[in-house]
């Protein structure tokens, strides 16, 4: 088949597609549907079928079911909204009240030994083959946790800091690169280059990290040794008095 005629053939069924659409979309506006639902059932714009069906008039009881529908519609959503705001006032009560058995509680350098070591358990790299110390997180109150417990706890100089962002492709990088640097207070000048690839496993939530996950990169086999100590030394510990 030559060029034109292939061209020709492919014009000819998407004008037989959008005649059986207008068809039905005429149809479904016979019956009394909303251009919306049309759109929606047929998967082509609300624009198109209300071209399509501008010149059918409704009866007054469609337009009365429509109007009705609407407002059923709107009364559902206001009530989803309020059961919405309920439940998250219940959970910021629940919340406050147990945020109640801390209330003399302060950050000594002992216990940010043990929050950094735990967290370094959870979410730093323990594979021999980095030999590296590299904590990631997506949550930026755990990455300034990190931050001092590197500065007042392991002595690490500013300087030695790096910071590197894996971010999915169709996100911008300069906006994570500063809000990275603003929450780390590393310079842009001591970040990797930004990775952006996507994640597999992560395909159905891009749009819920904007700013991609962070890694505290530091080069120094000695804090990785100790940071793989401190974890035994508190498995050990915790273990003894269970």
């Amino acid at each position: 088949m030559c060029y034109y005629c292939s061209r020709n053939n492919s014009f000819l069924f998407i004008m037989h597609k959008k005649d059986k659409e207008k068809t039905r979309a005429r149809q479904l506006r016979s019956r009394g549907g909303s251009i919306k639902e049309i759109a929606r059932k047929l998967s082509v714009s609300q624009s198109s079928v209300s071209t399509w069906v501008r010149d059918i008039n409704l009866t007054q009881n469609q337009i009365n079911f429509l109007k009705h529908k609407g407002h059923l519609k709107e009364v559902i959503k206001k009530r989803i909204q309020t059961r919405l705001k309920n439940e998250k006032n219940k959970r910021r009560n629940i919340i406050n009240n147990h945020k109640t058995l801390f209330p003399n509680y302060k950050t000594t350098n002992d216990n940010l030994l043990i929050i950094g070591t735990v967290l370094y358990w959870a979410e730093g790299t323990k594979s021999d083959k980095s030999r590296m110390f590299k904590f990631s997180n997506s949550d930026p109150h755990m990455i300034k946790i990190m931050i001092n417990f590197l500065k007042k706890i392991c002595r690490i100089p500013k300087n030695r800091l790096r910071g590197h962002i894996h971010l999915h492709p169709h996100l911008n990088n300069k906006v994570a690169e500063k809000y990275w640097s603003k929450v780390s207070k590393i310079p842009l000048d001591q970040f990797y280059k930004t990775s952006q690839s996507l994640n597999k496993r992560s395909k159905n939530i891009k749009d819920k990290l904007p700013y991609g996950t962070f890694n505290i990169e530091i080069c120094s086999v000695d804090l990785y040794l100790k940071m793989l100590a401190w974890i035994e030394a508190l498995k050990e510990k915790t273990l003894q008095e269970t």
